[in-house]
């Protein structure tokens, strides 16, 4: 008896929890909701994207509730209260036109490859300014990339320290971000 001891003892400390099958809420269940919910399929327009990932693994819901994300019927939420869960399926928009548009018919010669016009270069001179009514700062340094208008780019001030972000203005100028002019 003594030599059953232990794996007595072993078999008793282990949780049946862990020995249980979990149980995970059936993603291909959701689908099929979520198509009745919106009333269209997979794929199509109007319907959830794409499928639910079936690696998801959530807890086994008994009843779960859907509504629209927005009044543009953009997503479905899904829910359940007990275990508590959500999650956002998005839906395929149908493309419109906008009323009384025509339709856009563009030919090879009208299509031009639309390239950045960057406003400032990398190993531009830069000034960077910040402030608000009454406050006022500046520094100056060197573009460490290039960037167009409104984008973010690296600002080398000190040649010791780490590269600042800053947003490009115009040539030659940026502020930080956060700031307007």
């Amino acid at each position: 008896m003594i030599r059953h001891l232990p794996l007595l003892l072993l078999v008793v400390a282990t949780p049946l929890a862990a020995t249980a099958p979990r149980s995970f809420q059936d993603t291909t269940a959701l689908d099929r909701a979520v198509s009745a919910f919106a009333g269209h399929g997979v794929g199509d327009e109007g319907g959830a994207r794409t499928p639910i990932d079936s690696r998801l693994k959530l807890a086994a819901c008994p009843m779960v509730s859907m509504a629209w994300r927005s009044e543009a019927h953009d997503a479905v939420v899904v829910t359940c209260t007990g275990p508590e869960w959500r999650m956002y399926v998005p839906i395929k928009l149908p493309a419109t036109a906008p009323k009384g548009a025509a339709p856009l018919v563009l030919t090879q010669s009208d299509v031009a490859v639309a390239r950045p016009v960057y406003v400032i270069k990398r190993g531009d001179p830069v000034t960077i300014s910040a402030g608000s009514p009454g406050f006022s700062i500046t520094r100056d340094g060197i573009a460490a990339g290039d960037a167009v208008a409104g984008g973010r780019f690296l600002v080398k001030i000190d040649a010791a320290k780490a590269p600042i972000q800053a947003i490009a203005i115009d040539s030659g100028r940026a502020t930080l971000p956060g700031w307007t002019e």
